[in-house]
C-alpha cells in the first residue's frame, strides 16, 4: 500500500521487492513520501512480506543512511532504464557495492514447507539481497519491461510482468483511472 501526503492510498505492485524498496522514500520533491525516518523503520520494511527479513542485529543510523543511498540508487537506475538511458554510473557503483556484501541465507523450518533467513540477519545482508535482485532485473529478461507509469504526473516505476507487456498505469485504480475520467471528460465536453 502506498499512502499519497494528499490523502488517501492505494495498492501498487511494482513486481518487484527491490522497486517497492525504491518507493518508500525519497529526496527533493519525493521528500513528502519519506517512510524511513528511523532505523526501526527501515527494521520494520524489511520485516514485512514478501521480504520477510526479521533483523536479529538492531538496525544502525549508518545503515539507514546507506540504505537510503541504495534506494535512490534502484530509483535512478530504474527510471533510466524505463526511460532507455544509460545506467548512471554512480547507481551502478552503489548497486554493485551493495550486492558485494553476503546476501540473506534461507533456511528451510522444521516443518520442511516454509523457508525463512538463516541468523543473524543483517541489514547488509537484506540491502544486497535488493541490490542482487535489482543487477538481476536489469539484466535479465524483464529489463525492456521496466516502466514509468504513464500518467504525465506519477513518477512511480514498475516492472510490466503482463503477458502482452501493455501496462501503463502504475495502479488502475488510481492513475489509470484518473486517465480513463479525464478522457471520458473530454469527449463529453466536445459532444454537441
Amino acid at each position: 500500500m502506498l499512502n499519497d501526503p494528499k490523502g488517501g492510498s492505494f495498492r501498487f505492485d511494482a513486481g518487484a521487492v527491490c522497486l517497492d524498496f525504491a518507493h518508500t522514500g525519497g529526496e527533493g520533491r519525493h521528500a513528502v513520501f519519506e517512510t524511513l525516518h528511523e532505523p526501526a523503520d527501515l527494521g520494520e520494511w524489511l520485516a514485512q512480506p514478501p521480504l520477510a527479513a526479521v533483523m536479529t542485529v538492531p538496525v544502525t543510523a549508518r545503515e539507514l543512511t546507506v540504505a537510503k543511498t541504495l534506494r535512490q540508487a534502484i530509483w535512478d537506475a530504474a527510471h533510466a532504464q524505463a526511460a532507455r538511458r544509460p545506467l548512471p554510473a554512480g547507481a551502478v557503483a552503489t548497486l554493485n557495492r551493495a550486492a558485494a556484501a553476503a546476501p540473506l541465507i534461507p533456511e528451510l523450518v522444521a516443518d520442511g514447507t516454509t523457508v525463512g533467513w538463516a541468523p543473524p540477519v543483517r541489514v547488509t545482508q537484506a540491502l544486497s539481497t535488493l541490490a542482487r535482485e535489482m543487477i538481476e532485473l536489469l539484466s535479465g529478461p524483464f529489463a525492456g519491461r521496466i516502466r514509468e507509469c504513464a500518467s504525465d504526473n506519477c513518477p512511480l516505476v514498475f516492472v510490466d510482468t503482463s503477458r502482452p507487456g501493455a501496462r501503463r498505469w502504475c495502479a488502475m485504480e488510481r492513475c489509470g483511472n484518473r486517465h480513463k475520467l479525464r478522457a471520458l471528460r473530454a469527449r463529453q465536453a466536445t459532444d454537441p
